[in-house]
């Protein structure tokens, strides 16, 4: 095999120069010199999957085209092809055909588990839990490299404050410092402490940036802010990427300050690869280079090609104008041969990371895909993340359920739904394949269950690619559903989202539960009064009239293929919920975006004139905080302390579980800068801990603030730490806290 020769030269060459890295850089460096610009700019090329790899060659032109590309080593990657026989087929075709024999990358949407659902990145993110969350990402990768997968286009990384986004189930929430944690966890658990190992794939952070700030929640359009929120709470969880090691980062469809980020060299070069000192590569996001002309910035394909390289974009996914034009821009002068050989060395080194090109066949073990296919170990995974995804929203006394429960209705399409609690980014998992709330419930209750579907909320196709089609006007279901609420002791009613009704291209302007659910949800409780609410979506929703008719409200999100065994483990308390919410749950929907860390503004209040920042009609809290979790136990919080030396601080509280059962407390501290250069937040999450305590037991949990905790970015991305007054909040949410003071200084 060519590349083997030349893998084998290079490393003895490296052994006499240095450390693996020079080695990489040596192996790297040779393999460019010797590449036509045609090759490199293949490498610079990603397409999606465009035929069966193990049928015929293909006849179509476009097809052979591509097909003949490959065989060139005029492809660097490609995207959804899942298996490893096709896998193997095409990576064999690039590395036995080509002139240099260079494997391409593979990669896919690997976003919450793999051919195993997991729960939605959202859902994680209420846990809390980071180590669950690495492992998580890990149990992920090792699925997906076992059909062959190397790389990932996640973790998504970006701050979502507006509740219509779709794509807020993709990501850790609204606030910057839980964010940067996930996104560092998320990182280490797809690619782990060696790339070249096989159940490892490459991370993707995306989408740089500021893509979760879209105008109005609406998927794909502009953004515009401010300096200080960009450097403060859009760029931090990138960067925490970069310092975990992320091998690629992704850009995103979006514009800041008039700029589509795909051709912004101020992030891509100057901050990504320079401040940031990140070597991996950037790739675009599905057609983006090529947008930049609809975005009317680019007068063409050729340009849009022009602006796409020289900015920093490394490898353009789905647009074909590196491989269209940038040959001739380079001949041209328009963009210099230096561009490709820096974005086509980021490529290789990748590559050589993930140990490609000392075995391009690494990730395709078809012995290995046959015993993952179902694997407990990960389905254990997989039940354990959803049971700590989990947030008790609302209880009256009602949760747990007993097990001796006596005619319990169970009602609500989604509940007999084995593919809506999959989640929308699950591509690799089977319809069908998730554990049902009803299959879930049944060993609990047996006979004494009831089911009526009661309302139909989605009807037709279920697809990623498409719209579903949600029941406005039909109010069938809804007298049955009535009758066996009327005639039980307990009802619990499965409400929500369809799977696909969040995600890529799935804003929301109405974010009540959808179609005719709250209007049946109504009837029920005019009938009885002992009613769960067992809520399934992916982002947050608007409850005000549900949290105030029904006394318990279960947050379960789209848990995976366990949901019916985590959900049914807390309802009927086997497993004490401790999730915390990772976005505020809003009022109304005019309240949108809203978040827990805002400013305090010139005026605040509440004041008794109108004259104050707020709203006539609404309250200007979310119904239910940033943080808010219950448990079947209490925590109270007690004996606030802060000691100082020099400029560090220690906040220690004492917890103490006053209730009759063991549980998890996520405790939460928060600071609040009174006075800065730069106007500061309310408060902002500074530290946590998920502390297990015994009924009647008392913890002292200890927090350390100091420079690296106290500090901002200023206007100009500087990080900063200024003397002053602090305040600092310590509990169980973002709302409910003891209070302290210190002075920096």
């Amino acid at each position: 095999m060519k590349i083997k020769y030349l893998l084998a030269t290079v490393l003895l060459i490296g052994s006499l120069i240095g450390n693996s890295q020079d080695k990489r850089s040596a192996f790297v460096d040779n393999l460019i010199s010797q590449m036509t610009l045609e090759e490199k700019v293949g490498q610079m090329n990603l397409y999606n999957g465009f035929f069966d790899a193990t049928g015929p060659v293909p006849d179509n032109q476009d097809t052979k085209n591509k097909y003949n590309q490959i065989k060139n080593g005029e492809v660097g990657a490609m995207l959804n092809v899942k298996t490893v026989k096709e896998i193997k087929a095409l990576q064999q075709l690039a590395v036995e055909n080509s002139r240099l024999g260079i494997p391409m990358l593979f990669g896919f949407d690997v976003i919450h588990g793999h051919k195993i659902s997991g729960p939605i990145p959202l859902a994680e993110s209420a846990s809390w839990d980071l180590e669950a969350i690495e492992k998580a990402a890990a149990y992920a990768a090792m699925e997906a490299a076992a059909v062959g997968i190397n790389w990932t286009f996640a973790p998504m990384v970006d701050i979502g404050r507006d509740a219509r986004w779709g794509r807020n189930m993709e990501g850790a929430g609204e606030d910057t410092y839980l964010g940067t944690k996930i996104a560092a966890a998320r990182v280490k658990g797809f690619q782990g402490d060696d790339l070249s190992d096989p159940n490892t794939i490459a991370a993707c952070a995306k989408h740089f940036a500021a893509y979760g700030f879209a105008e109005a929640g609406r998927e794909y359009n502009t953004t515009d802010m401010g300096l200080s929120t960009l450097y403060n709470v859009i760029l931090p969880p990138f960067q925490a990427a970069v310092d975990a090691g992320v091998a690629t980062f992704m850009n995103g469809f979006n514009e800041i300050n008039g700029i589509p980020v795909t051709g912004d060299p101020w992030l891509q070069r100057d901050i990504l690869k320079g401040q940031w000192g990140f070597d991996g590569f950037v790739v675009s996001d599905w057609g983006s280079i090529g947008e930049m002309v609809a975005h009317s910035y680019a007068k063409d394909n050729k340009t849009a090609a022009k602006i796409g390289a020289n900015a920093g974009s490394d490898m353009d996914m789905e647009a074909y104008v590196y491989i269209n034009h940038l040959k001739e821009l380079v001949e041209e002068g328009e963009v210099k041969e230096s561009v490709l050989d820096d974005a086509v060395s980021r490529i290789l080194k990748v590559k050589y990371d993930l140990g490609l090109f000392d075995d391009p066949y690494l990730y395709c073990d078809e012995e290995k895909e046959k015993s993952m296919a179902v694997s407990q170990e990960v389905k254990d995974g997989a039940l354990d993340m959803a049971k700590k995804s989990i947030v008790l929203l609302k209880n009256d006394g009602v949760l747990p359920l007993s097990k001796t429960s006596k005619n319990v209705a169970v009602i609500g399409q989604i509940a007999a739904s084995k593919t809506s609690v999959l989640g929308s980014w699950r591509l690799g998992a089977d319809d069908n394949s998730a554990v049902s709330v009803l299959e879930g419930l049944k060993p609990y209750l047996g006979d004494n269950m009831k089911y009526e579907r009661g309302v139909e909320v989605w009807s037709g196709t279920e697809a990623f690619a498409q719209e579903l089609k949600i029941n406005e006007d039909n109010t069938d279901g809804i007298d049955e559903a009535v009758k066996l609420a009327k005639s039980s002791d307990v009802v619990i009613v499965v409400a929500g989202e369809h799977g696909y009704q969040s995600g890529e291209g799935r804003s929301r302007a109405d974010i009540r539960l959808p179609g005719l659910q709250r209007k049946m949800l109504k009837k029920i409780c005019a009938v009885n009064s002992n009613v769960v609410l067992v809520l399934t979506n992916g982002r947050p929703l608007d409850l005000s009239w549900e949290d105030a008719n029904i006394p318990a409200i279960l947050e379960t999100w789209q848990l995976g293929a366990m949901s019916g065994h985590a959900i049914a483990e807390v309802l009927f308390g086997e497993h004490n919920p401790s999730g915390k919410l990772p976005m505020t749950f809003p009022r109304e929907v005019g309240q949108v975006p809203l978040y827990y860390n805002q400013k305090s503004t010139g005026r605040g209040g509440a004041k008794d004139m109108v004259f104050w920042s707020h709203y006539s009609d609404v309250p200007n809290t979310g119904l239910y905080p940033f943080g808010h979790g219950l448990s079947y136990t209490k925590y109270d919080y007690s004996g606030l302390s802060i000691t100082q030396q020099g400029n560090t601080f220690t906040v220690s509280v004492n917890v103490t579980n006053s209730g009759k059962r063991d549980g998890h407390e996520v405790v939460q501290l928060y600071i609040r800068d009174k006075y800065a250069s730069v106007t500061r937040p309310i408060k902002e999450l500074k530290g946590f801990e998920k502390v297990f305590i015994k009924a009647g037991e008392t913890q002292t949990v200890q927090f350390t603030l100091d420079d690296t905790t106290l500090g901002f970015y200023n206007n100009q991305g500087t990080y900063i730490v200024e003397d002053g007054d602090f305040e600092v909040m310590v509990g169980g949410d973002s709302v409910n806290t003891q209070n302290g003071a210190f002075t920096r200084g």
